[in-house]
C-alpha cells in the first residue's frame, strides 16, 4: 500500500514509521526529518500541498501537542484540530480510502474540558469526511522518552505504575500505556479493510499490539 503519516518524529511516530516502512511504501510529510527513506518537509501549512501529485491509500496522523507547549490555545489549535484535518482531506483528496489517528482517552465534543472537547469535534470531523474506514485510538497517558520536555507528562509517568494499580475496570483507559505498543496497534490496523467507524481504547490497544 501507499500510506502517508504525519508526526513521524514524535513519541508514537518515531516508533511507527519504520514499522510501516518495513511493509509498504511510506511518505512521511513533517517540518524535521524523521529518518524515513522518503520525505516531504516543509511548514506544518504546506502539508496539504506536499500531497499533490501523490497516490494515497493509508493515511495517519500521531501529531500532537500540548497548550504550555505551542505557546497558547490558538497555536494549540492549528495543530491538534486544524493541522490534522487539513492532511485529512489532502490524503482524501489523493485518494486515501483509510484514516487513522491518536486520539485522547475521554475525547468528547460536549465535554467541558476544552482539550477533550476538541479532541472529540477533531473526532467527529474526521469520521464525516468520507472515508472508508476511520480508525481512532484512545491511549490514555503515553508513556516513554519524549524528545522534548513535559513536566505534567513526566510527573504523569514517573506515578503511573501506582496510578495503574489503582485504574482498573472501566477506568483501565485513562491508565498509562507505552506508546510503542500504540505505534504495533496502528501498523496492524493500517492493514485492516472493513468499512466503518473504529475507535480503540487501552484495552484494545493492548490487544491488537500483541
Amino acid at each position: 500500500m501507499k500510506l502517508a503519516l504525519i508526526g513521524a518524529t514524535g513519541l508514537i511516530g518515531r516508533q511507527l514509521w519504520p514499522l510501516l516502512e518495513a511493509r509498504h511504501e511510506l511518505l512521511v510529510l513533517g517540518r524535521r526529518s524523521s529518518g524515513a527513506a522518503r520525505e516531504k518537509l516543509g511548514a506544518m501549512e504546506d502539508w496539504p500541498g506536499l500531497l499533490d501529485g501523490e497516490r494515497v491509500d493509508c493515511a495517519l496522523s500521531t501529531l500532537g501537542t500540548t497548550r504550555s507547549q505551542a505557546g497558547s490555545w490558538a497555536a494549540f489549535e492549528a495543530v491538534d484540530r486544524d493541522a490534522v484535518l487539513a492532511f485529512a482531506r489532502a490524503a482524501k483528496a489523493a485518494g486515501a480510502r483509510h484514516f487513522l489517528a491518536v486520539s485522547s482517552s475521554g475525547a468528547d465534543p460536549s465535554s467541558r474540558n476544552a482539550y477533550l472537547r476538541l479532541k472529540g469535534e477533531v473526532e467527529g470531523a474526521l469520521a464525516g469526511m468520507g472515508f472508508a474506514r476511520v480508525d481512532i485510538l484512545r491511549p490514555g497517558l503515553l508513556l516513554g522518552q519524549r524528545q522534548e520536555r513535559r513536566v505534567a507528562e513526566g510527573i504523569g509517568q514517573a506515578l503511573s505504575p501506582l496510578i495503574n494499580l489503582l485504574l482498573r475496570g472501566p477506568l483501565d483507559r485513562y491508565a498509562g500505556i507505552d506508546a510503542g505498543l500504540v505505534a504495533r496497534a496502528m501498523a496492524v490496523l493500517a492493514e485492516r479493510e472493513e468499512p466503518g467507524l473504529f475507535r480503540h481504547g487501552n484495552r484494545e490497544i493492548r490487544a491488537l499490539a500483541g
